[in-house]
Parts: structure tokens; C-alpha cells; sequence
């Protein structure tokens, strides 16, 4: 008989319910695309571009880009009101924040 995540899941303490509900928070925000941050963050493409000061359009073609320039990223997500930060991991040493990268001057 096959196992259901959701009984599983259900069957679980309440403590070790917390646990696995944070484990896949940490994991679902690892990782979004800048159109899932907006949304997670329930601001349309009107209210960034808004924001921005560019139109709703720009907005949608900026979601789809695979490439961007980090200071139009840094004010992307400083328009839905966060903080960018750049980490660089090594194998063989803790990350590293770099600092003064997109920064304004």
C-alpha cells in the first residue's frame, strides 16, 4: 500500500509538524522567480512598475528575462520593498556576503 504524504504529514506531532511546515518554507524560499517573489509579496505589475516609475509592460518583460543587470534587480526588489544581497559559496569555505556590488554611488 502506497504511503500518502498528506496522512503522514497529519500523523506527525505538533512539534515535529512545525518542523517539516518550516523545512519547506526554507526550501520554497530558496528559490522564486522574480514574478513568484511579487506575488508572495501580493503586489501587482502595476504597483512595481509604479514604483519603479516604468510601465506595467516593462515590468511583465523584466519577469521573463533569464538575464538582467543586478542593479535593475536591486531596485526591482527594493521597489517590493526587500533588500538584495549577493552570496558567493565556495566547497571549501563559509559564504561570503559580497559587499558594493549594484550599489548606488
Amino acid at each position: 500500500m502506497a504511503l500518502d504524504v498528506e496522512d503522514v504529514i497529519a500523523r506527525l506531532d505538533p512539534v515535529e509538524r512545525r518542523k517539516v511546515d518550516e523545512m519547506a518554507a526554507e526550501l520554497i524560499a530558496e528559490e522564486m522567480t522574480l514574478c513568484e517573489l511579487r506575488k508572495v509579496r501580493a503586489l501587482t505589475q502595476a504597483s512595481v512598475a509604479r514604483e519603479l516609475d516604468i510601465s506595467q509592460d516593462a515590468i511583465s518583460r523584466l519577469e521573463k528575462r533569464s538575464d538582467l543587470l543586478l542593479s535593475t534587480l536591486r531596485r526591482t526588489v527594493e521597489a517590493m520593498g526587500g533588500n538584495l544581497s549577493l552570496v558567493a559559496r565556495f566547497p571549501d569555505r563559509p559564504p561570503v556576503e559580497l559587499a558594493g556590488i549594484a550599489e548606488d554611488d
